[in-house]
């Protein structure tokens, strides 16, 4: 009985988190009036939303899984074990299908799209070319990343604006956003029954971009990367959000606006958790801590 209140504990936690943290202003909310604080605010605290309580409900699972099914000699006992076991395999499924999609996807661009070069302001920048009219530039891969346009965006930029594409798909390479952002999508799946999910995710994807934006902004000008985004979102090319990062996504009008009041108004801070936002996912591994008590 106890491992099944266990897993409805952290199940009424993780719920009651997601809730909270859309009405409880932390220090560095108040800060967002200011607009050098405001990204990195809304950085913070969706990020840690967003992961502390599936990390709490996947800990909760593996410290029940550790505990073993052969301490759980009642039928609730077997049944806890059961779903914990079914939720980190499912979660473990899911991560290895979004990698091999990612690998899959880098594999073919390496395989099938010529190499085409850049000449930029920081040196010879090498991507692989789609013989299409799509307007298209995204990032494939985990880790290490390929860069993948297509011939549509090289005919509708002119010189200036692609260094400015390709100054903001360096920024994904930089932060490995195509790796970090896998996990982040994975959790979305796992977790979109919670509340606030998909609310999220959003305001993530639309950080994700501000932070490649401010850093194409450190070598070419705001302005001209505002004028590539306004001209390449307008034809943009769907693919998984999760595994591949791109500057054409579809965006809507809202999101749109914020990028570019972002580029064009004061700098950003830098976007990293807090002290507190560390907290508050530090208590989420804290179900690990029980395992030696069971013994």
């Amino acid at each position: 009985m106890m491992h099944l209140q266990m897993i409805g504990l952290s199940i009424v936690i993780a719920i009651a988190a997601r809730v909270l943290s859309q009405f409880i202003a932390s220090p560095a909310q108040r800060l967002a009036h200011r607009p050098a604080h405001q990204w990195s605010a809304r950085w913070t605290r969706a990020l840690a939303a967003f992961v502390a309580p599936p990390l709490l409900l996947l800990t909760t699972a593996i410290a029940i899984v550790v505990m073993g099914f052969s301490s759980s000699r009642h039928l609730d006992g077997q049944l806890s074990y059961l779903i914990s076991f079914g939720f980190i395999l499912s979660a473990l499924a899911l991560w290895a299908k979004l990698s091999w999609l990612s690998l899959q996807m880098r594999r073919h661009a390496v395989h099938n799209y010529p190499i085409h070069t850049i000449q930029t302001a920081d040196g010879i920048a090498t991507s692989r070319c789609i013989d299409s009219a799509v307007v298209y530039c995204a990032r494939v891969g985990l880790w290490s990343s390929e860069l993948v346009l297509s011939q549509g965006l090289l005919d509708c930029l002119d010189e200036e604006h692609l260094h400015a594409v390709v100054a903001h798909e360096a920024g994904h390479a930089h932060y490995r956003d195509t790796f970090w952002f896998l996990w982040l999508g994975g959790l979305r799946r796992l977790t979109r029954w919670l509340p606030y999910t998909e609310a999220l995710w959003q305001e993530l994807m639309l950080l994700r971009e501000i932070r490649a934006d401010r850093w194409a902004a450190k070598s070419v000008d705001a302005l001209v990367l505002a004028e590539s985004l306004l001209s390449v979102i307008q034809a943009p090319l769907t693919t998984t959000e999760e595994i591949c990062p791109g500057f054409s996504w579809p965006t809507p009008q809202s999101r749109l606006n914020q990028r570019v009041d972002a580029l064009l108004g004061e700098d950003v801070k830098s976007l990293r958790l807090l002290p507190e936002h560390w907290l508050a996912v530090s208590l989420s591994l804290t179900p690990l801590l029980t395992i030696p008590f069971h013994y």
